[in-house]
């Protein structure tokens, strides 16, 4: 069964409602075995394309995973990337700002961390925690240094969608791919996912507290959700919705989509010229002659 990508795609322009967007949909796998068969096949050509982004060095492939938490973000992240070369990847977590990071604009820490050309960079929450969690808890704002009368809420999510624009559009210029995730997780499934936290010993770890005080205010985080896949999905830098209630079938989304993105660069390994095709006919018969 052929993942239809596009299916999942915000386009530009469209309003979104979360409500009107699946969390399951019909798996494309139909065992497990059938599951691992597909991820692995993907996971190759995917190993093969970033060899090929890094020989090219022409184009950087930017990541940006966004969710609930316990929406699989991690799992997404180490399965579908099992295969990348470490050297032409980079992830990076993004947690509560450091008090250097807010002597900055909100875009200053994520900036520093962008892929260079032929690498793939991974944001796991990103610079778009400023117009999520910060909408939800506005008293956030407050800790953030802004000039007098920039803390507005009626035009602040605006200007700062704005600069979130203007800043994927100056990269997609510079030759940054830039795809964007939303892990779409049902509130009944985030249940199911903390209690099993609980409940397995080896899974307490990834329990905190302050995850059953964040999810009292899921409804304020569809509406920050929905405001912000509307006026940031855009024809050069997409957003995609992705059913998560099944992480098997969300991983084999995520890793369709973006190998759709690599294959469409069209990219070729550097082309050799005369000059170098002698001087590596002189190496060689070097070797040979020892």
């Amino acid at each position: 069964m052929k993942i239809k990508t596009n299916d999942f795609r915000v386009k530009e322009g469209d309003t979104v409602q979360l409500e009107k967007w699946p969390t399951r949909v019909k798996p494309v796998y139909k065992s497990k075995d059938k599951y691992q068969q597909l991820l692995a096949e993907q996971v190759e050509q995917l190993s093969q394309l970033q060899q090929l982004l890094y020989a090219s060095s022409r184009y950087a492939v930017l990541l940006v995973f966004q969710a609930m938490d316990a929406a699989g973000k991690d799992g997404a992240i180490k399965h579908v990337m099992s295969g990348i070369n470490p050297q032409g990847c980079q992830v990076f977590s993004f947690k509560h700002p450091s008090a250097a990071e807010l002597e900055h604009d909100f875009l200053w820490r994520t900036t520093q961390c962008l892929p260079e050309r032929g690498r793939i960079g991974i944001f796991n929450r990103s610079y778009y925690e400023e117009v999520l969690i910060v909408r939800v808890h506005p008293e956030i704002l407050r800790s953030q240094g802004l000039p007098d009368g920039r803390l507005d809420q009626k035009t602040i999510w605006k200007e700062r969608y704005r600069s979130i624009v203007d800043s994927e559009d100056h990269l997609h210029r510079s030759g940054t791919r830039i795809i964007k995730f939303f892990l779409h997780l049902s509130r009944d499934e985030q249940r199911e996912r903390f209690l099993d936290r609980i409940d397995d010993p080896a899974k307490n770890w990834k329990f905190s507290p302050a995850d059953i005080i964040e999810r009292k205010f899921w409804p304020q985080y569809m509406k920050a959700y929905e405001a912000c896949l509307s006026a940031t999905s855009t024809k050069d830098a997409p957003w995609y919705v992705v059913p998560a209630d099944d992480k098997e079938n969300a991983r084999l989304v995520i890793s369709e989509i973006i190998l759709d993105t690599l294959k469409g660069l069209k990219m070729q390994y550097p082309e050799t010229d005369a000059k170098r095709q002698q001087e590596l006919l002189s190496i060689r018969n070097q070797l040979t002659s020892e």
